[in-house]
């Protein structure tokens, strides 16, 4: 049985299945990639929910698996070599996870670069500046009398959108007929942008077909469902 008592994080949330890997996270766009992933891939995991109203994601034992205090994170404890690894950052997460499964990345050079710069084009933009939008438009953002700053993410985002529903055209998804870590890491920040940001009509997705589309398809998957859910409200 693997030993994982060297890791802070699990005096915290102590692991009932020490075999698996450890998950550590909330369902937010960032965090349901990684449960997602889990349940499209299959590999047996045990989810712990970090609490930001108990500022648990402050916390030493948090900290000691993701430095950068954000959600979400793992801990496996059959990493390479059969030795435990820690990972923070959702987009390293799924490499991972998708390199350790074989599953949903390309192992062949060109796709495999292909699929990962969307991935990189998801965390470097649309989950930056969706955020920002949800920011200026549902949170305290919108006390601010200067609009400008709305009005900068908004457009962006629109920007991003208008990029990817281009892309999509005549794609079943982001690289073509398979579903990848790429689809896995977009959509739920799409979702969240309409949904909980309140933002579809200020962004005017109605003007961008071929992400609504695809959306549907997503959020219809088995496994996004499930793992939309992850962790669950104790």
């Amino acid at each position: 049985m693997s030993d994982l008592s060297a890791f802070a994080v699990t005096q915290k949330w102590p692991a009932q299945f020490p075999e698996w890997i450890q998950l550590y996270s909330l369902p937010t766009p960032n965090g349901v990639k990684v449960s997602i992933m889990l349940e499209e891939i299959g590999l047996p995991y045990e989810a712990h929910r970090v609490s930001f109203e108990t500022q648990d994601q402050m916390t030493p034992e948090f900290l000691s698996v993701s430095p950068n205090n954000k959600i979400p994170a793992i801990l496996d404890p059959h990493g390479p070599g059969d030795q435990p690894l820690a990972l923070f950052e959702s987009g390293a997460i799924l490499i991972y996870l998708a390199d350790k499964s074989g599953q949903l990345l390309a192992q062949e050079s060109a796709a495999r670069y292909e699929t990962i710069q969307w991935l990189m084009f998801q965390m470097g933009g649309i989950g930056p500046m969706f955020g920002q939008v949800g920011f200026f438009n549902k949170f305290a953002g919108r006390e601010y009398e200067d609009k400008r700053p709305l009005e900068r993410y908004v457009n962006e985002a629109k920007r991003l959108l208008g990029v990817l529903d281009k892309h999509l055209g005549g794609r079943e998804w982001i690289m073509g007929e398979r579903y990848t870590i790429a689809d896995i890491a977009t959509f739920p920040w799409i979702r969240n942008l309409i949904g909980f940001y309140e933002a579809g009509e200020l962004v005017g997705i109605d003007n961008f077909p071929e992400v609504k589309r695809v959306l549907a398809k997503f959020v219809a998957r088995p496994a996004v469902i499930r793992g939309l859910e992850i962790p669950k409200v104790s």
